[in-house]
């Protein structure tokens, strides 16, 4: 007996005590190591989900969780009123890693990205000029950077935004990978940046033309307008590389998308910064940038925590040292040869699309069906676990430290699945 409960009665806990704001899969996890989750009746699955890819170097890594629990015994947090033995060892190491200047720690993506907007804001007024108050950033349609007032304010989910009103101005939205409308939104002398995710990953793995990054880093560079690279889902070699936009920098990788490094002006990191152990985000700029911060002017009582500060910097050894960038890159190769295997013979999927091990299969059905949905109840049937997202797409982004071996699996478990289900 794992638990005194089984998962119906903590599922009804949840539901009478817990804030209805998510619609989770109807399966109660209470381990979890490496690839695998097991439920409170010791159900074993394969996590195809990854916890919105925040444990890409899989569950409990005994590394992560060492460095999380040793430096708990010793001290916890000190706020930022006081230097720590931690952070600016972490901060060194974070910044050569990722090739910047400075870095300003945070511990949600949500609080990343709003880092982030603050800063491309005081940027403009004091280094662009741009008159106050009058700063414009531009965003893509079918954006999704986090919940807080401000980000929803430019979403255009509905269930992210309706009656959560009156929103925050100054964001202009243009349609995902569109250069021509990007180029037109820029040529406002008042933006001051332009925040985007290199693949859309809540909007069902929108990946954008190979050039599109770097084409649209140019056009920022051009118009004098911060490039803010949103890479909380994306980054720690989950799309193959470092970071999705990484070509040839500091880890040593070569990207799916080409041979040059396209370098944000301000990269946003979170998710598995940590290893999914510990809220651990990130905002990157070099001193150009960064130091219009000034003391008072942003924060974060637990931003830059010791516990936080040991935990990253194990994380980002764990991706180093075990090569996930380019596993993840030859996986994912895989996965998708295997997931157009499964799409000839059978009508059920149209396409897969992804980088690395960050991919979507599009199901043929409206969106507004309970298709993805029921294909996901018995994808869980067969011991993997993963969730739709707007409607009629399934998201497929599994721990990288999977095995080829593991992997197949899994492909089986698909391909019983998808041949086997019936509308």
């Amino acid at each position: 007996m794992i638990s005194s409960m089984d998962s119906n009665a903590l599922m009804h806990l949840e539901d009478t005590y817990g804030a209805h704001n998510y619609h989770p899969l109807p399966v109660v996890l209470y381990r979890g190591e490496g690839v695998h989750v097991w439920d409170v009746e010791g159900n074993k699955y394969f996590d195809f989900l990854s916890a919105y890819s925040a444990v890409n170097q899989g569950h409990c890594h005994p590394k992560i969780v060492g460095a999380m629990v040793d430096q708990a015994k010793q001290l916890t947090l000190t706020s930022r009123a006081f230097f720590n033995s931690q952070l600016g060892v972490y901060e060194k190491y974070i910044c050569d890693t990722f090739g910047f200047d400075k870095v300003l720690p945070m511990n949600t993506g949500a609080e990343a990205v709003e880092t982030a907007l603050k800063i491309a804001r005081k940027w403009g007024y004091e280094k662009k000029g741009v008159p106050q108050n009058q700063g414009v950033i531009v965003v893509c349609d079918g954006n999704f950077h986090g919940r807080t007032t401000t980000i929803i304010s430019f979403s255009d989910d509905p269930d992210a935004r309706n009656n959560f009103g009156p929103y925050t101005g100054g964001f202009v939205s243009v349609p995902y990978n569109d250069l021509g409308a990007l180029g037109f939104a820029l040529a406002n002398e008042n933006v001051v940046g332009f925040l985007v995710e290199p693949i859309q990953g809540e909007a069902g793995v929108n990946t954008p033309a190979d050039d599109f990054v770097a084409k649209a880093k140019a056009m920022c560079e051009a118009r004098n307008v911060l490039f803010i690279a949103d890479e909380v889902q994306t980054g720690i070699a989950r799309t193959g590389s470092l970071v999705a936009v990484c070509g040839n920098c500091s880890c040593g990788n070569t990207c799916e998308r080409g041979e040059t490094y396209t370098k944000p002006d301000l990269l946003i990191l979170g998710k598995a910064l940590s290893g999914g152990v510990y809220p651990v985000s990130a905002v990157l700029a070099d001193n150009e940038v960064m130091d219009v911060i000034k003391p008072g002017q942003h924060g974060s009582t637990f931003g830059g925590n010791p516990i936080a500060a040991k935990v990253a910097i194990a994380a980002l050894e764990v991706v180093k040292e075990e090569g996930l960038a380019p596993h993840a890159r030859a996986m994912g190769e895989h996965f998708r040869a295997e997931m157009n295997k499964i799409i000839a013979e059978t009508d059920l999927v149209t396409k897969v699309r992804g980088k690395g091990l960050l991919n979507a299969i599009i199901i043929n059905d409206t969106p507004d069906s309970s298709t993805a949905w029921d294909i996901c109840m018995a994808l869980k049937e067969n011991g993997l676990l993963a969730k739709p997202t707007h409607g009629n797409i399934i998201r497929f982004a599994p721990p990288l430290v999977m095995t080829k071996a593991q992997l197949d699996e899994c492909i089986a478990i698909i391909r019983k699945t998808l041949l086997e289900f019936k509308k």
